[in-house]
């Protein structure tokens, strides 16, 4: 331990050196007694606990209020001297034993309630964090502050108790509150360890599962509400707002073949679900399942399906049901509706042991201002920027993390790190990219502040995403970083070093966007407005795209994936199967939010669980079999999938005109090639003629009408007659709003 750090120590009461000896009347005089019972010492370490005196005696101050008596025992529980002086009514005691026994007694205390106990001094103890931890803690530079700050079950010095350890640089005193002290802000005030706002306490004989906040007192004499742990590893179920202490969950190596389905060139099939209504239990008694529950129904289901993926809405701990999680308090707590910590550890096994990938969102951008939460934690903004201009989503009504704090970015690269490597998770969903990367994001003129170029961009934002995306890439290989990202803003999936912000993909709103308003038009009309379904392509291939049909596309007021759909019954079901056939074949990986993959009638409602019963419905439960078919050929071809980020994976062969509404197009692949016409018109396209790069055979592989579509034949013959730009081709007919997928018979791309 270096010297700087052993005079801050010393400045705290804590004699590392052992060389200084304070009367006792200057220690616990009648001013440092009110000080300590008004909860409002900066040093409790200075007067509580053993110091030598100068005749060699070792004295003991103790802060027990309701104690009517306290005595020193040794460690065969002797009792020691005499019992201890009450030096205040309030409940400050002094007392004197054998400096050989200063590090091993124990306190015999007896209360007003006429109880006795014997307990450890939690003000005996060194400090139980390491000057090395502390110096990167300081730099912001700590791989896994996690590992350090917090609550963390332990052994010290030969005592099994709680270390905490908590950030709080504007706070004169941070005390640990709880059920094992009454939440009296008295009894366990900290020690600050360094002049960088860090506090120590350990605390014995306090495990897991116990109870507990940070109360803190501020410079200015405010004593602020009870604060949550912002690095606590569990949570109370709502409406409690404690933490919980919890152990660490060890390390959980990411597999080969986890890491191969990872990759870039891997088919990537996401289901995207909400854990707290996906379904429900029906015994009248709970809201949700326990992960274990959830668990055992998702895993055979997403499975059976052929999703590669499952994507949780956020799971860290938030106090309201109806931010769906994307307003946490808790970045490193598993929200307690669904049961513990190791039960979601549980839950990511049981999919990986079925083949299923588990990617989380997790939200970065911003926080609540709940009082319990981060909001002003030590009594000034420290994980949220000081200015409203800088530091309020207007939005959402949150606050905004202040990225130019190396602490603050500590805090959230060890939160990425502590899901991928503690649990095993797949990789994050990084929410809300697009308010991060802009100053004025949803803010008019004179509501926000310029960089130091006076341009927009939040450049502390954009330099923590680089420096995430590079932490995660180095300490977890394999683990998928995608964005939610909105806007035009370059290179967020290419590499730092490429001067991209180093995601693997973005997620294509524009996409989606645009092919929504498509297919919400009356099919008569389609023809005038092709170029929302073609233009995607001019940019397809400058980043690496999700094409997602997300939980927000389903809720307040833009209704269902199928109540977009126009027409009568028929027709909507129709339109529904097409659009899926274009998504699944168009460029980019898939996301579709529950509820899509069997027609979901009504808008997703957080509180209640999907109409399962709609299965019972040969046109739903069509939509589901056609799903299962679009995962299976996704998985099975890899023209749909490789090169889903490479320009040669895709070439137009016919794009919609004001007279058309046919869309035709060849996707590639390193071993395949697959033909996909489109028809989003309510006429049968007849004789309808599609240029083909050979000739041959050309094999019907999938037909969003289904088994019961209209069908005329199921191979077709390509001869060398130019069409479409092709040296080949052949004609068919394509029935109303349908999608087709043909490969040819014996045939690679690569020999094109």
């Amino acid at each position: 331990m270096d010297e700087k750090l052993i005079d801050e120590l010393a400045l705290g009461g804590f004699d590392l050196k052992r060389t200084r000896s304070t009367p006792k009347s200057a220690r616990l005089g009648a001013s440092a007694c009110e000080a300590l019972l008004a909860a409002r010492h900066a040093q409790p370490f200075a007067v509580l606990g053993p110091h030598t005196e100068a005749d060699g005696s070792c004295s003991i101050g103790v802060l027990l209020p309701h104690a009517t008596s306290v005595r020193a025992i040794d460690p065969s529980g002797q009792p020691i001297g005499e019992s201890f002086v009450r030096l205040h009514p309030g409940g400050v005691f002094e007392g004197v034993i054998p400096r050989a026994l200063a590090r091993s007694y124990r306190l015999e205390i007896r209360w007003e309630s006429g109880l006795s106990d014997v307990l450890e001094d939690p003000y005996r103890f060194f400090p139980s964090v390491g000057a090395y931890d502390l110096w990167l803690l300081g730099e912001g530079r700590h791989a896994r502050p996690f590992e350090v700050l917090g609550a963390t079950p332990c052994e010290h010095d030969g005592v099994v108790g709680t270390r905490f350890v908590a950030w709080a640089p504007n706070a004169a005193r941070v005390s640990v509150v709880g059920d094992f002290n009454h939440w009296d802000a008295r009894r366990y005030p900290m020690r600050a360890l360094t002049a960088q706002g860090f506090w120590e306490i350990f605390l014995p004989g306090v495990g897991v599962g116990a109870l507990y906040k940070f109360a803190i007192r501020t410079r200015d004499g405010r004593e602020l509400p009870q604060k949550a742990d912002p690095y606590a590893r569990r949570s109370e179920f709502r409406p409690g707002t404690a933490s919980i202490v919890a152990t660490l969950p060890p390390p959980m190596a990411m597999s080969d073949a986890r890491r191969q389905a990872n990759a870039l060139g891997a088919p990537l099939l996401i289901y995207e679900v909400h854990p707290g209504s996906w379904r429900r239990p029906h015994d009248g008694g709970r809201d949700f399942f326990d992960w274990d529950e959830f668990g055992e129904r998702l895993a055979p289901y997403v499975a059976e399906l052929g999703f590669t993926h499952v994507e949780l809405l956020p799971i860290t701990e938030h106090p309201f049901d109806g931010s769906w999680g994307y307003q946490p308090t808790g970045m490193y707590a598993v929200t307690a509706r669904f049961g513990e910590p190791v039960g979601f550890r549980r839950f990511v096994e049981r999919l990986h042991a079925a083949g299923i990938g588990v990617l989380v969102d997790w939200v970065p951008a911003h926080f609540p201002a709940d009082a319990h939460g981060l909001a002003q934690f030590d009594g000034a903004p420290l994980y949220e920027y000081g200015d409203p201009r800088e530091g309020v989503h207007r939005d959402w009504n949150t606050l905004i993390y202040d990225w130019r704090r190396p602490e603050v970015r500590n805090f959230l690269i060890g939160s990425a790190l502590y899901w991928i490597e503690r649990f095993g998770v797949d990789g994050l969903r990084v929410d809300a990219v697009a308010s991060m990367l802009y100053r004025d994001y949803s803010r008019r003129p004179g509501e926000w502040l310029p960089n130091e170029h006076g341009g927009h961009e939040n450049l502390e934002a954009i330099a923590f995403l680089r420096e995430l995306n590079t932490a995660i890439g180095t300490a977890c290989p394999g683990a998928l970083m995608i964005a939610e990202e909105s806007t035009s803003f370059p290179a967020v999936s290419r590499p730092p070093w490429m001067n991209g912000l180093g995601f693997h993909y973005k997620w294509n709103i524009g996409w989606m966007n645009d092919s929504l308003r498509y297919i919400a038009r009356d099919p008569a009309d389609r023809a005038l407005h092709s170029r929302e379904l073609s233009f995607g392509l001019v940019y397809a291939h400058t980043e690496n795209f999700v094409l997602p049909v997300s939980h927000d596309e389903v809720v307040h007021g833009k209704r269902s994936l199928l109540g977009r759909m126009p027409g009568d019954r028929g027709e909507r079901f129709a339109n529904l199967r097409a659009y899926l056939g274009f998504m699944y074949a168009h460029p980019g990986k898939k996301l579709l939010f529950m509820g899509s993959e069997f027609a979901q009638e009504r808008e997703w409602d957080h509180d209640r669980e999907l109409d399962w019963s709609l299965l019972e419905d040969s046109a739903h439960a069509g939509i589901q079999s056609l799903i299962r078919e679009l995962n299976r050929m996704v998985r099975e071809n890899s023209a749909l999938y490789a090169f889903d980020n490479e320009r040669e994976g895709f070439e137009w062969l016919d794009v919609a005109t004001q007279r058309s509404t046919a869309f035709a197009f060849l996707r590639r692949g390193p071993d395949d090639v697959m033909l996909v016409i489109v028809n989003f018109g309510r006429e049968t396209l007849r004789n309808y003629r599609v240029g083909v790069p050979f000739p041959g055979r050309w094999r019907l592989r999938l037909d969003t009408a289904g088994p019961a579509g209209r069908r005329s034949k199921s191979e077709f013959v390509a001869r060398r007659s130019p069409s479409c730009g092709q040296a080949c081709s052949f004609g068919l007919e394509i029935g109303p709003l349908r999608a087709v997928f043909l490969t040819h018979e014996g045939q690679s791309a690569i020999s094109t």
